[in-house]
């Protein structure tokens, strides 16, 4: 089993919006850059799991915890000329973007604010990918240790 972080804007789809849903499951779509695709597509797998991190807000960090309970397939809002994801390029029989579906697992007590990840950016979570200067990845791996480190910040 892998962890991984995974982006989204509150205001756009927050964890609220995802514990609301029938089955607290939803296709995690709109993601267009290929090195996150790519992960979607070929490494996330059934069962991995994932931080769900709110960014684009004011107060951006991780506000719970999803499970992958379907592996990579196409996004069909690329191909919805209505969508806001909708991608002109993308072709149904090529597809170019990629979903998972992700289950709810739990929403944090409280948010562990990315201020507070970063306090811990010289050690234990030295190599997490969010804290990277330039990272802009909607989708990024998380160690076992740091997994187990975010846990302990709860």
């Amino acid at each position: 089993m892998s962890h991984w972080l995974m982006k989204s804007e509150p205001g756009t789809f927050s964890i609220d919006t995802l514990a609301a849903l029938p089955k607290q499951t939803t296709a995690w779509d709109g993601v267009r850059n290929y090195q996150a695709r790519n992960m979607l597509r070929d490494s996330m797998k059934i069962g991995d799991t994932a931080f769900f991190y709110y960014s684009g807000c004011e107060v951006p960090g991780i506000a719970g915890i999803v499970r992958v309970v379907k592996e990579g397939y196409a996004d069909k809002t690329a191909f919805d000329p209505k969508h806001h994801h909708f991608d002109a390029a993308s072709n149904p029989r090529d597809p170019r973007w990629f979903v998972v579906d992700v289950k709810l697992v739990r929403k944090f007590k409280r948010l562990i604010a990315l201020e507070e990840l970063r306090k811990h950016a010289g050690d234990a979570l030295a190599d997490l990918a969010v804290l990277r200067r330039g990272n802009r990845l909607s989708v990024t791996p998380v160690s076992e240790a740091e997994w187990e480190f975010v846990l302990t910040l709860e």
